[in-house]
């Protein structure tokens, strides 16, 4: 890409990855979106989206375990499953076209889903107990499908948690950190072996995305309520799935 496309890129990527992280996510859908408005290869587009994943969600995760919201009780049992499923499915080779159908539908789930849980959330609500017969699968079926179409998957599990109460909106955010920075690398380990690690001339997006990073993730921790930072993430994942539907057209 020329200098003012890098530039551009540079731009997109600060704002995305301030958004996403204030909800404790590294934005790889949103760099995904942001990179296949200039014809990124998906090779590199997941392999970008990976790297970038990891260093926004490792900032995120250290504002939160800061702040003191994340258990480790509670993130566990879905990070246990979902690493050796995210490895798989960076195993996984999928045709361009089949890649962005699964991402698409993924994305307009999730959003619709947040969106209609964000509606009636109130702060304050009563967390349920998440038994292991829920969590282990779930980690393992998100963890399967990140791996595959190159994100962390706290946008996926995100959702989930909210939707059944599972936690309050900032322990999710921390959960969900950890579970994009383990899962992110087990997806880049997968590539790695399947010889699909290619990240390009993006280096320079590193600096962007951590000063993005850095802003999105106090204010996440620190200043938002539970209920703008449910809201923020509906926003977040309805952004993320319109990109990727006018990407299928």
């Amino acid at each position: 890409m020329d200098v003012g496309s890098i530039v551009i890129v540079s731009v997109l990527v600060f704002i995305v990855a301030a958004l996403y992280s204030s909800v404790g996510h590294g934005g790889a859908s949103g760099y995904l979106a942001v990179l296949s408005f200039f014809a990124v290869a998906p090779a590199t587009m997941g392999t970008t989206a990976l790297t970038l994943n990891i260093l926004v969600a490792g900032v995120a995760l250290f504002s939160y375990i800061r702040a003191g919201h994340l258990s480790w009780k509670l993130a566990w049992p879905f990070i246990l499953l979902s690493i050796p499923a995210a490895f798989i499915g960076g195993l996984i080779h999928v045709s361009e076209k089949v890649y962005f159908v699964l991402l698409a539908l993924a994305l307009v789930f999730a959003a619709y889903r947040l969106a209609m849980s964000a509606a009636g959330s109130k702060e304050g609500t009563e967390s349920k107990h998440v038994k292991l017969s829920a969590s282990l699968p779930a980690g393992g079926a998100i963890g399967l499908l990140s791996g595959i179409v190159g994100v962390g998957g706290g946008i996926f599990l995100s959702p989930v948690m909210l939707l059944f109460r599972w936690a309050d909106a900032k322990k999710t955010s921390a959960v969900a950190a950890l579970f994009i920075v383990v899962n992110s690398l087990a997806g880049l380990a997968g590539r790695l072996v399947k010889g699909d690690l290619a990240i390009g001339g993006f280096g320079p997006l590193i600096v962007v995305a951590f000063l993005g990073g850095l802003l999105g993730s106090y204010y996440g921790a620190n200043r938002f309520s539970g209920v703008v930072l449910r809201r923020l993430l509906a926003v977040v994942l309805v952004i993320a799935a319109l990109k990727m539907v006018v990407a299928l057209m």
